[in-house]
């Protein structure tokens, strides 16, 4: 027999409890036993004024952005559509059946006010971090170090050379001009000048460095190695060297906030470069387990430098006729001249290469063969020898969680495209889309405690 719906739409009354109608296994469910906001009230409390109308609950914008975050909405004004129709959105946002969505311009006012000038951001992902040590998901063992370019916000039709703009021109007024002409004056940008800047993101810098050129930011992250857990996230301009001295940023920033330093540090030879290596080894104590930026090696059939053997002791080389390259050939035991790359310039003898018989395969083309040793040479050392032990193999295949994790956050969160503009717009949506993916891991990782039966536990 069909049946047919016999309710009453004018009922009154509802007997109705939203905690009842999220399931147990959903995931914002699983996420809301590790999220805890009850500090950033007090952190913002400097930022609010004692009298006025009250403002919306800064817990309330939170918790709406890492819905946004963790399902992928990237549209504030369809985040807020979605809250208002979505019972489990309303419930992990402690918001009711009746309570009122805020705008979406209030994301705005506050992003570019009271949560950019706390850092608010910043504190909520620290906090994830904290609880995610307490759970036991971050050994501190072995961290790992990478960077994936993000396109930024801006046509890249329509770029012009800096030179070419006038910007005391009203029409270039923007927040993100703005923040450029600030950085500029403060010297703040790591290299020269670009050869075009985007009108609408000026500090979005021009890169192909995954095909065809177009505006973009960098996301850097470093990794706990245990179970993949994101310990800090820095947004740079898409520039090499950018890239690598946030490196030293986030290292120095997870051990003041957490008291944690790795005992090795992951990375493709990207991070190899000398001084690099140097910090991490000589400074900081941590093995890089990061294979060496070397170009010395040659292919044209002649003696590479590391065919050359090397004498602390007596600070000098010796090549594979038997003879030595010192720094100073008339003075040995005087230090050498470091030259503008840092390195010390090591040279043997004219006569001694003019009667050796490996002159072909060594120096054919000068009349002495010389040899640039870099003054961070032992660091780079070290890290050759680490590169042959089996812990380097192990540490090779565990560095692609963090490229997991790029994966993840452009596929699953699709955050393939920044929405933001300005540096500080890109970090602070990396920030919100590593805190929605720590806490995801939490969930996925920390088995679900059983439903209270209300029964009595025997003693």
């Amino acid at each position: 027999m069909m049946g047919q719906q016999t309710g009453d739409e004018t009922q009154l009354f509802y007997a109705f409890n939203l905690d009842e109608y999220v399931p147990a296994h959903h995931l914002l469910r699983r996420i809301d036993r590790f999220l805890d906001l009850s500090k950033l009230r007090h952190h913002l409390a400097d930022f609010y004024s004692h009298t006025g109308r009250p403002s919306v609950d800064p817990e309330l914008m939170i918790r709406m952005l890492i819905v946004g975050y963790c399902f992928g909405i990237r549209s504030e004004r369809r985040l807020c559509d979605e809250v208002h129709l979505n019972l489990g959105y309303r419930w992990f946002c402690r918001l009711g059946l009746e309570g009122e969505v805020p705008d979406h311009s209030t994301f705005s006012r506050n992003r570019h006010g009271r949560f950019r000038d706390s850092d608010a951001l910043r504190f909520v992902f620290d906090e994830v971090v904290r609880r995610c040590m307490r759970e036991g998901l971050v050994k501190g063992e072995g961290f790992a170090i990478d960077a994936s370019v993000m396109p930024a916000n801006a046509n890249w039709r329509e770029g012009i050379a800096p030179d070419e703009i006038d910007w005391s021109d009203p029409k270039y007024s923007s927040r993100a001009v703005r923040e450029y002409l600030a950085a500029l004056d403060a010297g703040a940008l790591p290299e020269a000048a670009p050869k075009k800047v985007s009108l609408t993101d000026p500090l979005a810098r021009w890169t192909a460095a995954t095909g065809p050129a177009f505006y973009a930011y960098s996301t850097n992250y470093l990794a706990d190695m245990g179970c993949g857990v994101i310990v800090d996230v820095e947004a740079t301009h898409s520039h090499r060297t950018s890239e690598v001295e946030s490196t030293r940023t986030m290292i120095d920033r997870v051990e003041a906030r957490f008291n944690l330093t790795p005992e090795r540090l992951l990375g493709d030879s990207v991070y190899g470069s000398a001084p690099m290596l140097s910090w991490l080894v000589d400074e900081k104590g941590i093995a890089p387990h990061i294979p060496v930026w070397d170009k010395s090696t040659r292919t044209d059939g002649t003696f590479s430098r590391s065919d050359f053997e090397w004498d602390e002791a007596a600070d000098e080389y010796r090549c594979p006729g038997g003879k030595t390259l010192r720094a100073r050939l008339r003075h040995p035991g005087a230090p050498g001249t470091v030259t503008r790359a840092n390195t010390v310039i090591y040279r043997a003898s004219e006569l001694d290469c003019r009667s050796c018989a490996l002159k072909r395969q060594c120096c054919p083309n000068a009349t002495r063969r010389k040899i640039a040793r870099s003054i961070h040479e032992a660091a780079r050392d070290v890290a050759r020898r680490i590169a042959k032990t089996p812990q380097y193999q192990r540490s090779y295949y565990e560095r692609r969680k963090v490229e997991m994790l790029f994966a993840h956050l452009k596929c699953i969160l699709k955050v393939d495209r920044l929405r933001l503009r300005g540096l500080s717009g890109a970090n602070d949506e990396f920030l919100l889309a590593a805190t929605a993916q720590n806490l995801r891991k939490m969930a996925r990782l920390i088995a679900q405690p059983p439903p209270n039966t209300g029964i009595p536990v025997p003693v």
